[in-house]
């Protein structure tokens, strides 16, 4: 069966912040100078909604579907795609979801496995997945690969294996993880309308040589222009070119993990860089010190800026 769009989801992706006030209510206030910021700042056009970067986790279901609503309504006509993830513990919660954001405008949706009863084969998770993208079935749906949070260690590639037929709008997976080999093989044995998404912002350049066709990550919401550089390098066999830029990403990285880079952290970096009134993460997640993101956002202008 075709996929329910023509159109392959390429490029970079912006895993977005949910926007909080001072007492951790959403503030939706935010979301439309926001989609503003990442097209005319940083050249992106698509984004992930929801996901592990907007603490969709942490919300609750009407929380994700307020949130939801304004991306869709704001970014309509203007983002070429908002993908909404679902994923929740409650299978259930996930079908509401999903259903929710095929309404709602939504572009796809992402699900990502359950991680408190964890599938014990990619039997089980295909089936679970197969549950929640019936109730969406007329938008792309994308397996979102974190075994390093959920600590569902299933291959990804077994997990995909004939998934087409299982699902007949599975376009693809983002994959957030560090394994290549296990990205290579997704890659090898996907269709050609499927999209290969990488997640690791600090080796997106290995995954291209592997044949990922975009990326979804945090640090796209303010390294984007600097990021999509770097595709285009590649896409033109500049290597040299490519490196210099995924050594630079590579670089802040370094600097920020020996900090304590966190999500609480991220999202204040953003606030530094951006100028949105992001807020504060949520318990358990701790506010980041203001030094902190003062000092990582020093260290972004020094490698990107300073000529």
């Amino acid at each position: 069966m075709d996929s329910p769009v023509g159109v392959r989801l390429s490029g970079l992706v912006a895993a977005t912040f949910t926007p909080l006030t001072p007492e951790g209510e959403i503030d939706l206030s935010v979301i439309e100078p926001y989609v503003h910021y990442l097209l005319e700042k940083q050249d992106v056009h698509n984004i992930f909604v929801n996901g592990t970067t907007g603490e969709g986790m942490s919300l609750s279901v009407e929380q994700r579907k307020s949130v939801t609503e304004e991306w869709c309504k704001k970014a309509k006509g203007k983002m070429e795609n908002v993908i909404v993830h679902v994923g929740c513990l409650s299978l259930k919660d996930s079908q509401d979801l999903a259903g929710h954001a095929a309404e709602a405008g939504a572009d796809g949706i992402a699900v990502i496995a359950p991680s408190f009863f964890k599938p014990s084969t990619p039997d089980a998770l295909q089936a679970y997945l197969k549950e929640v993208a019936s109730f969406a079935p007329d938008i792309p749906f994308y397996y979102y690969h974190l075994p390093s949070v959920t600590g569902v260690t299933l291959r990804a590639a077994d997990v995909l294996k004939d998934i087409g037929e299982l699902i007949p709008s599975y376009s693809g997976v983002k994959f957030s993880g560090m394994d290549l080999m296990d990205f290579g093989q997704c890659v090898h044995s996907s269709r050609p309308r499927d999209s290969l998404l990488y997640g690791m912002d600090e080796q997106l350049l290995g995954s291209l040589a592997f044949g990922a066709n975009g990326a979804v990550g945090s640090t796209y919401n303010y390294l984007g222009s600097h990021v999509n550089n770097l595709l285009q390098e590649f896409e033109k066999g500049n290597l040299s070119k490519a490196r210099e830029i995924q050594f630079k990403v590579q670089e802040l990285l370094a600097f920020a993990f020996d900090l304590g880079f966190d999500l609480g952290v991220n999202k204040q970096l953003m606030v530094e860089l951006s100028g949105l009134r992001l807020g504060p993460p949520l318990l358990p997640l701790l506010p980041c010190p203001p030094a902190t993101a003062a000092a990582i956002a020093q260290k972004y202008k020094n490698i990107f800026l300073e000529k």
